[in-house]
């Protein structure tokens, strides 16, 4: 073992620089790749199957080790004992490699830590549902403080793809269709989690949620300014937010993909935004420029493409970046200063990280409560928060109802509650052998307790996703003797076709599954009050639920605490505060769809096909009642200050409850065209029955700006609408104001938060 990695007084920098000059290029290509010791069986990541692992980690890490992969995510492993073998290992490294530097750990975090008893959180989609970034910060701190405690270094997570199309399988780990709302909370969650140390991975830069007909993987079709102005937006927040890693997408886009893109990952996130982190590949993303893209001949021409373009550190595994990149340095096919590119940003995130000092001598931990009163509470709180009330003719809160028939495929399952990110349905599924290792009650549990004087029972009716209706007979019985019926249908989250949502499964039409239609109708034709509860992973086209039942509830996976959460809306415990984070489509044939579009993008005369929602984006109901007045807005702003808005907030019913306040702004009149709407800023408040509140929102110029015709972001002068109401479609107060003076430039690092308070 060197000396060099211990000269812990020596600045960053020329350590790192030391290190470089003493390594072999065995050794530097070893701290670009990451070892993952998986089984067959395990289909956890894209054509995983092709990879087959011939070495084991004493003959790969003989040079030293860049990552180890999904330790504790990959099977169901006891976390303490994994512990051990992780310290193990790490100890080796640092002791019986001529430069000791241990690896750097990863896992997915998207719902919580992926590891066997950690605490599932809701999905990414019900975050955004939310509207509430403080606590998601405070959740991901949670996720981060059990990451840390087990050695984990770095999560691949928060997912700032902005929704464009709902049939697109990865719906479910997005935040929402505004990238605005996407960056605000995404940026949230880097904060939470890099406070207690572990470094966030934004993922998938970029372009990603765009993909064709919404199909994994299908080539994406964006132009310069939407790339600019929707899809890039989040990355810029979260980088100014302090991300210390970036992971590529697998998309092209237009023709070129994004691993292999220097413009994107050089250019812009490098010399443009000045991001000084690792870039690292999802998973066999190097590989697939040669098995998918088609760009590359062999490995070793897929590893130069990325190494040029930006992609520093291969993962999960060293398909390309060891002996393939090695035969092409050797050759002469790329420069050996590529590979010290990547290596100096590999090293210089190990020193951040405390890794070049680490000699892991220390024992690791014995104990360990990853699912403890604090995680549940946090889970129960953001589920809460997230379910979102569609539509409710007055059956909601129920009114002590005697009998009360549960019904619905995911009435009684606990998987339903998960994204296919969670560990429940992305490892367990492959080993039936295993326990839950979480307690999670279903929501046919939750609402017997809910409810203890009611007669409350449970029929399946019909599968997620099957034409067998053999269970309609005894569910339309068990409706029809009961007061009301609680529905409960949605999705099952799977990877790669096994389920209908998730990663890999996407969606031809966006009609609910199966027959659960058919069952909803059936059961009221009985005539018994139907409240619809929808557990899904992606809105669904369900404008005749909205029309036909007595209430329709929207639950995005809202985790191990989710059962109680919708329990407690539908018995009033809970004032539903959720907002829709994504438009709720009419149809699939609307889709691609945002509320972002141009006045063409809507419904009009020159067209006979409604593209209009069935309900709009920032939707939600709640059991009180809200107004917005007194928007005050300044006449004039120059278009490079800040404009300050105050609105104040009354709640007009007879019980407390939580308002999402929205602003909203349009330009009418730009050189080029601009949405109908625009999301400008959001604030939660809390009232109680009869009080206001005033909310100041000061707008940055950068909230008003877009891309200009010659590739620059600019603000414009000219009339800006503004407006506050409760969604984006509904304009309960608003005003004008006139951005003067000359166009002002908006370049990377100006403010692009929306500053909010409450008196």
């Amino acid at each position: 073992m060197t000396d060099l990695h211990t000269t812990t007084d020596a600045p960053t920098e020329e350590r790192v620089r030391a290190l470089l000059a003493e390594m072999t290029l065995e050794e530097k290509l070893a701290q670009l790749v990451g070892f993952w010791d998986k089984g067959d069986g395990e289909a956890v990541a894209p054509l995983q199957g092709v990879f087959d692992v011939v070495r084991g980690l004493p003959a790969v890490s003989k040079d030293g080790l860049g990552h180890l992969t999904r330790v504790y995510g990959t099977r169901p492993v006891e976390p303490v004992q994994q512990a051990r073998w992780l310290w193990e290992t790490q100890r080796r490294l640092v002791h019986e490699t001529r430069l000791g530097i241990p690896a750097l750990v990863h896992e997915e975090c998207l719902t919580g830590l992926a590891a066997w008893h950690a605490a599932a959180y809701p999905t990414p989609l019900a975050w955004g549902a939310s509207f509430d970034p403080d606590l998601v910060a405070a959740t991901a701190a949670a996720i981060g403080r059990s990451m840390r405690a087990l050695g984990v270094h770095q999560g691949l997570a928060p997912v700032l793809d902005v929704v464009r199309d709902p049939r697109w399988g990865r719906v479910d780990e997005c935040i929402s269709e505004d990238p605005y709302v996407v960056g605000v909370i995404g940026s949230a969650y880097v904060r939470g989690l890099q406070s207690e140390g572990v470094h966030a991975t934004l993922k998938h830069f970029v372009g990603y949620s765009g993909s064709q007909a919404g199909r994994n993987f299908a080539p994406v079709h964006a132009g310069p300014r939407e790339l600019a102005d929707v899809y890039l937006v989040p990355f810029e927040m979260a980088l100014q937010a302090g991300a210390r890693s970036v992971m590529h997408s697998y998309v092209e886009i237009d023709g070129l993909p994004v691993a292999a893109d220097p413009a994107l990952l050089t250019d812009l996130l490098r010399t443009e935004w000045g991001f000084d982190g690792t870039v690292v590949a999802d998973y066999y993303g190097v590989a697939f420029l040669h098995l998918l893209h088609g760009v590359a001949g062999d490995l070793a021409e897929a590893a130069v493409l990325a190494l040029t373009a930006g992609v520093d550190i291969e993962l999960p595994t060293g398909d390309a970046y060891l002996e393939p990149l090695a035969e092409a340095v050797r050759g002469g096919d790329v420069d050996e200063a590529l590979v010290d590119r990547a290596v100096t940003r590999a090293l210089s995130q190990k020193a951040e990280l405390g890794l070049l000092d680490a000699t892991f001598d220390d024992e690791p931990p014995t104990s360990l409560d990853l699912d403890g009163a604090d995680q549940r509470a946090l889970a129960a709180r953001l589920a809460e928060e997230s379910v979102v009330l569609l539509s409710n003719d007055g059956v909601l809160p129920l009114a002590a109802p005697a009998r009360v028939a549960v019904i619905g495929p995911n009435a009684h399952r606990v998987q339903a509650m998960f994204g296919c990110y969670s560990f429940v349905n992305h490892v367990l599924v492959h080993h039936p052998e295993a326990d839950l290792g979480i307690e999670v009650p279903t929501l046919f549990e939750a609402l017997a307790a809910e409810l203890p004087a009611a007669e409350v029972t449970y029929h399946q009716g019909c599968a997620v996703d099957d034409a067998d209706i053999s269970g309609f007979e005894a569910a339309r019985s068990a409706a029809a003797a009961a007061d009301v019926a609680v529905v409960v249908v949605g999705d099952h989250a799977a990877l790669f076709g096994r389920g209908t949502v998730g990663e890999g499964c996407d969606r031809e039409d966006l009609e609910l599954p199966g027959v659960q239609r058919a069952l909803v109708e059936e059961l009221l034709d009985t005539g018994t009050p139907v409240v619809l509860v929808l557990v899904t992973g992606r809105p669904y086209a369900v404008a005749w639920a909205l029309e036909r039942c007595a209430a329709v509830v929207q639950a995005f996976f809202p985790g191990e605490e989710g059962g109680p959460a919708i329990a407690g809306v539908l018995s009033g415990r809970v004032n539903p505060s959720g907002r829709l984070p994504v438009s709720l489509p009419r149809s699939a044939g609307a889709q691609p769809f945002s509320y972002l579009h141009p006045v063409l993008g809507g419904d009009s005369d020159v067209t006979n096909v409604s593209s209009a929602p069935a309900r709009p984006f920032g939707f939600g109901l709640s059991f009180t009642t809200f107004t917005h007045d007194r928007l005050s807005v300044p006449a004039e702003s120059p278009t490079g200050e800040a404009v300050r808005v105050t609105v104040r907030v009354t709640n007009t019913g007879d019980r407390a409850g939580t308002d999402v306040v929205q602003l909203y702004g349009r330009d009418p009149v730009a050189s080029l065209t601009r949405p109908v709407a625009q999301l400008l800023g959001f604030q939660r408040v809390h009232l109680e029955p009869g009080s206001s509140a005033v909310v100041e929102l000061v707008v940055p110029p950068a909230r008003f700006a877009f891309t200009s015709r010659a590739g620059t972001r600019m603000v414009e002068p000219g009339v800006v609408e503004l407006w506050v109401g409760p969604s984006c479609a509904d304009r309960e107060t608003e005003a004008l104001v006139t951005l003067t003076g000359a166009v002002h430039p908006v370049p990377f690092g100006e403010e692009l938060w929306t500053r909010t308070s409450v008196d």
